[in-house]
Parts: structure tokens; C-alpha cells; sequence
């Protein structure tokens, strides 16, 4: 199932999730509340209906029969016909069920008429009166009708329940009343409205700060880990706030300082043995240079030559992931000429193309060291070196290429491991340890940036050297 449509970052999401819980909750409640509030107006209404009809049974119980029928046409106006000659009311079939409206409206009748009244109750909405109304459709639509009526019957308004009421006078004449009882138009109280908006508000800012809270310490241990990858030796994170923000924060300083004098002490092992295997090696020297075999001198010179160079690129190895020198803003198109210059000074070809218009914060010695391994590399096994140099949003884009054969597809990624040498480097002419590339790589990933390699359609190696955009 695709979540594209889902926020990025867990402050989006956990947002996302608490205002549409909170959403829902508050259409739940206004829903309900209004629907409370209906059902209280319909009550309410009922009991008008109902109070109305027992002072018109009332006021005809005390009127002579001759005088029942002006009376009962004074009030007979929509929506409440009175009549005083409709058959009786057919009684309930057995095993009905009772209907709610019905018996909540013969309820109220009863109450306002008192227990001894004798009354029957039809809720329909297709009872045909015996008689056209009056064309006065007061509060009722013009034009509207019930259902199955002939013309001029009026039909309820949407949403209300016509009643058929039949009350039996003392002196058992009876009266039928043929009303509607709708939903009151009112509208929506703006009190309810308004303490619905203030709650809500209120919640969605607590909730934001609430989620904001919960997330910073997840953004606080996200920076102090990309700071820890670039400096092993960077200041430890604060070990404040909650109970599992603050066991989060020892525990990450705790790993910060096992890395740093786990790294500590591999470094001053190779240099001891650096040290210690110096030593030897100048002895070494010093007995070659009386062998009076020239030939065989030579060839333990330069072995001897390749020895103190795998000692000391090992210890540079080492060194250059957790350098100490601090960053500090660069001109890099300046230190990319320097390194253009020595490289022609030694007859090497070197070709810039590009220009840098901003500085980059960087470690100087350890980037240049970088920059001259991969053009020394470049030089090494492919005659000359291409810098072709690209600014972008995100970053800056060194291309180093050169004219050589390239390397199998396979080995791109087994060229940067420690002492890992291409077939068409691994003969004396050529030299080199497997390293250079390997702490170029070290030295890019400490800048937040990092090094990869691809050959060439027409042929040679590029080398991509990437630099985040922090000046």
C-alpha cells in the first residue's frame, strides 16, 4: 500500500494524525450535540402541539353543541384542522410496533389532559383530511401537498410527523384534529459554535507544542550523530530533559567516548610500530648502501622505499578520518591551482575547467591531502588529469577524469578498500600502497560529503568528489 501522500518528517505525520483525530472528535460532538438539540426543539414543540389542542378541547367542552362548530372553524387554520364530524379513528392493529414519535406525542396529550381524557393518536403522513384546508398555508410552503391527497390537501413540511388526534368530549361528541409537528427552524446557537472553535484551538496548540517537544530531542540526536561522523572529537550532547531523552543522551556520549579512545588507541599502535619499524628499516638502509652488488642494491632500495611508504600512508589512513584540524572557510578554486602548479612543476598534465565563487568551510590540509590523491591517481594510471568543477544548489561537484583504461565494473567499490590495488597498478613501474583513494574517501565523508567512481563512455576513470553546501 503507497503512503506517498503521508508527511515526510514524523512532526508532519504525528501533526497530521492529532488534527485529524481532533477534527473528528469535534464534528462527533457537534453531530451529536445537534442532534440532542433537535430532538429537545421536537419535545419542546410537542408540548406547545399538545397544550394547544387541550385548550381547544377545553374551550369546546364548555361551548353548547351549536356553538362547537364556529368555535372549531375559528381555529381551524394550518397547521391544525379541527373537525368535528370525522369517523372515529380505526384502533391499532395487534403486534404493531409502537412508534416513537406517536407514543411521545400521546404522552404529552395525555399529561395536559389528564388521565381520565380518552384519546387516540395516528401518526401518518398520508391521511386525507375530509375537507379541502383553507388557502392560508401559514408556515407551510405554497404549493405543497400530502401524499395521495386530492388537490389543496397540504402535505407536511420536510423533516416533521402529521398526527391524526381524536378527543372524546364529556358529552362523547368527537374532535379530530389533523395537525404537524416539525423540527423549529432555529438556528444554530452561536454560544455552542464558539465553544466548540475555543476548544478546539486550544487543543491544536497544545497538541503542536506537545508533538514539537516530543520531536526536538529526535532532531537534537540527529545532528549531534551527523556532527559525530564528521568529528570524532565533537562536544557531547547535553544530557537534560525527560528521563528517556536524558538516558538517550548518556548513552550516545557514552558511545561517542568508547569510538574516540577505541580509534585513540589504534592510532598510537600504528604509530608505535610506525615507529618502531622505522628503525629496522634505516639499519636496513644502511647495510644496503655496502652491498657492492649494484643491481641487487637497487632492488632492496626500492623494496625497502615501498616498506616506508605502506608504514606511513597506514598511519595517514588512520589519522585522516578523526583529524583535529579545524574547519575554517576555503577558497577551493585557490587550493585546486596550488595543486595544479606543483602537479606541472613534476611534468604532470593538469587541465582546470570551472569556476568556485563562493569559500567552503573545510579541513585545508586534509582537503587538499584528498584532492591530491585522486589527481595523483589520475595521473598514475591514466598520463592526465581533467578537473572540470560544478557548483550546485546542494553542494559542489569535482570531476576528476583522466585517459586511462578504466577498471572492471566490479571494482569500483574494492578500489577504496585499504591496500586493494587494480590489476594494471599492482607492478613496481607504477608503485602505490591501495590507500590513496581510501583516505581521499575519508577525508570527503568527514566534509559530509563523500567520493564515487565511474568509467567513462569513450574510455578513462572519473572520479566524483561531492561537498555539501556549508560555507
Amino acid at each position: 500500500m503507497s503512503l506517498r501522500w503521508l508527511p515526510r518528517s514524523l512532526y508532519g505525520r504525528l501533526v497530521m494524525v492529532l488534527l485529524g483525530g481532533l477534527l473528528l472528535a469535534q464534528l462527533a460532538t457537534f453531530l451529536i450535540n445537534s442532534s440532542e438539540r433537535d430532538q429537545l426543539l421536537f419535545r419542546a414543540g410537542g408540548m406547545r402541539l399538545a397544550q394547544r389542542i387541550a385548550d381547544i378541547v377545553k374551550l369546546l367542552d364548555s361551548l353548547p353543541d351549536a356553538e362547537r362548530q364556529k368555535v372549531a372553524a375559528l381555529f381551524n387554520i394550518p397547521p391544525l384542522q379541527v373537525s368535528l364530524d370525522s369517523p372515529p379513528l380505526a384502533p391499532e392493529e395487534e403486534g404493531q410496533e409502537p412508534d416513537f414519535r406517536q407514543t411521545m406525542f400521546r404522552t404529552a396529550l395525555q399529561r395536559v389532559l389528564g388521565d381520565e381524557a380518552r384519546i387516540s393518536v395516528k401518526r401518518t403522513v398520508d391521511a386525507v383530511l375530509t375537507r379541502e384546508m383553507p388557502d392560508r398555508p401559514w408556515g407551510w410552503g405554497a404549493g405543497e401537498r400530502r401524499h395521495h391527497g386530492g388537490p389543496g390537501m397540504f402535505a407536511p413540511p420536510s423533516g416533521g410527523s402529521s398526527f391524526l388526534v381524536q378527543v372524546r368530549l364529556q358529552d362523547g361528541a368527537l374532535v379530530t384534529f389533523d395537525t404537524t409537528l416539525s423540527p423549529q427552524a432555529t438556528p444554530p446557537p452561536l454560544r455552542l459554535a464558539a465553544t466548540l472553535l475555543v476548544l478546539l484551538g486550544s487543543v491544536i496548540l497544545l497538541a503542536l507544542l506537545a508533538v514539537h517537544w516530543s520531536v526536538k530531542p529526535l532532531s537534537t540526536l540527529a545532528r549531534a550523530a551527523d556532527r559525530l561522523g564528521q568529528n570524532i572529537d565533537c562536544p557531547p550532547m547535553p544530557e537534560t530533559g525527560p528521563t528517556e531523552v536524558r538516558r538517550a543522551a548518556v548513552a550516545f556520549n557514552t558511545m561517542q567516548r568508547r569510538l574516540a579512545r577505541f580509534i585513540s588507541e589504534r592510532t598510537g599502535l600504528l604509530t608505535a610500530m610506525s615507529h618502531d619499524l622505522k628503525t629496522p628499516i634505516t639499519r636496513l638502509r644502511l647495510r644496503t648502501e655496502m652491498l657492492d652488488d649494484e643491481s641487487i642494491r637497487r632492488k632492496f632500495v626500492q623494496d625497502l622505499d615501498e616498506m616506508e611508504s605502506m608504514v606511513t600512508e597506514t598511519l595517514e589512513f588512520m589519522r585522516e578520518g578523526s583529524t583535529s584540524e579545524a574547519l575554517q572557510p576555503v577558497n577551493l578554486m585557490t587550493l585546486i591551482e596550488s595543486i595544479q602548479a606543483d602537479c606541472r612543476e613534476t611534468g604532470m598534465t593538469v587541465e582546470i575547467s570551472g569556476q568556485i565563487r563562493r569559500a567552503y568551510s573545510l579541513r585545508p590540509q586534509a582537503m587538499r591531502r584528498c584532492l591530491t590523491n585522486l589527481v595523483d591517481n589520475a595521473v598514475r594510471y591514466g598520463q592526465r588529469a581533467q578537473i572540470d568543477v560544478e557548483e550546485q544548489v546542494s553542494g559542489l561537484l569535482l570531476h576528476i577524469r583522466d585517459a586511462g583504461p578504466g577498471i572492471p565494473e566490479s571494482e569500483l567499490e574494492k578500489i577504496f578498500e585499504p591496500f586493494y590495488r587494480g590489476e594494471t597498478s599492482r607492478n613496481r613501474e607504477t608503485g602505490g600502497t591501495g590507500l590513496g583513494l581510501g583516505i581521499a574517501r575519508n577525508i570527503a565523508r568527514a566534509h559530509g560529503g563523500d567520493i564515487t567512481l565511474r568509467n567513462l563512455p569513450g574510455g578513462g576513470l572519473e572520479a566524483n568528489l561531492r561537498l555539501p553546501n556549508r560555507g
